[in-house]
């Protein structure tokens, strides 16, 4: 394979993962699509295997999942057709599963390269899981900061209405007997 193929592959593949559940998944249609099969060939192959996929490796999308999907991915009408019932989800290790029951060459070259760009996303996640936990520390020391001047401000407000009160109690106007000096 290329490398400009590869490349293009790796952005589609990249394309093609969703965060479903807090798990990055990718979806029945779209693999089968990649590994230029049939949906229902794929699926068939899993379901003849299923003690090879336990929950955490696949999982069926409820009614509701699948309308926040389609929702987010903007699938036409035409498109929706093929979704009679929700499709069925792969985890990273589900996916390693799918080429140990789908045998076909391209199933196997695919699913090395999508391996390797969950492998990827993964190391890319903990190199900068750094650059996030100080942009957090950052972002609480700000609030702290922010918290302090809010403070600050209401005491200068208190400071100015006690200079105020003092002020209208020197100027106001004196009452009762006036003594000459």
């Amino acid at each position: 394979m290329s490398e400009e193929m590869h490349l293009l592959l790796e952005e589609v593949i990249k394309s093609k993962i969703y965060v479903i559940r807090g798990k990055k998944v990718m979806i029945d249609r779209d693999l089968a699509e990649l590994y230029n099969v049939e949906t229902r060939v794929l699926n068939q192959a899993v379901r003849r295997n299923e003690k090879r996929f336990p929950k955490d490796f696949m999982f069926q999308m409820t009614k509701v999942e699948m309308e926040n999907w389609i929702s987010q991915i903007v699938i036409s009408n035409s498109e929706k057709m093929g979704y009679r019932k929700p499709p069925l989800v792969f985890t990273e290790q589900g996916v390693a599963m799918l080429s140990s029951v789908l045998n076909s060459e391209q199933a196997i070259l695919v699913n090395i390269q999508i391996i390797r760009v969950f492998t990827k996303m993964r190391e890319i996640l903990y190199l900068h899981k750094d650059i996030l936990l100080k942009l957090e520390k950052l972002e609480k020391k700000d609030i702290e900061q922010d918290e302090k001047i809010i403070l600050i401000f209401e005491y200068l407000k208190q400071l100015e209405k006690s200079k105020k009160k003092e002020l209208d109690q020197e100027n106001r106007p004196r009452i009762g007997y006036k003594q000459s000096e």
